[in-house]
């Protein structure tokens, strides 16, 4: 507890003790002391629940479906696309027999797709339920009245 609190708390209590005693000393509106203070007291402990979460790591993995590579057979089919072309005209047909091979290679392609593990780290919490001091209270009466002050400890 820091300097302050225990200060704060020290007053609170100190001025709880001094009106306590001035009702019991107090002079009736007569004038006369009393000879018994009609002051009864109790304090108690108020306590909350709380949850406390505490983090801990899995790792989860899963199977998920992969598509097939048929870049190999794409880059292939452009170059021999582009061989051929540039045989048959020597300024447009490597480009256009470029394009037709890359299309061709890439749909005649034999690559087969499949599964793979893929695994990731997640953080979960586990969580606790626990009952925690929340503050205290001083209830009092005088007179019939009650009074009530609430502080922490």
């Amino acid at each position: 507890m820091k300097f302050a609190e225990k200060y704060f708390h020290t007053v609170v209590i100190a001025l709880c003790a001094s009106f306590l005693s001035s009702l019991a000393f107090a002079d009736t509106h007569r004038g006369q002391a009393r000879a018994e203070a009609n002051v009864m007291g109790q304090t108690r402990d108020v306590y909350k629940t709380v949850i406390q979460q505490k983090p801990y790591t899995v790792e989860v993995c899963k199977q998920v479906s992969v598509p097939a590579d048929k870049t190999a057979d794409t880059v292939v089919g452009t170059i021999l696309g582009g061989v051929i072309g540039h045989q048959i005209d020597h300024e447009d047909g490597a480009k256009i027999g470029g394009v037709l091979g890359g299309i061709i290679g890439n749909q005649n392609s034999k690559a087969v797709g499949g599964t793979q593990t893929q695994c990731q780290t997640e953080t979960r919490y586990e969580e606790e339920t626990v009952e925690v001091y929340s503050h205290s209270v001083v209830t009092f009466w005088d007179n019939g009245k009650e009074y009530r002050v609430r502080y922490q400890k």
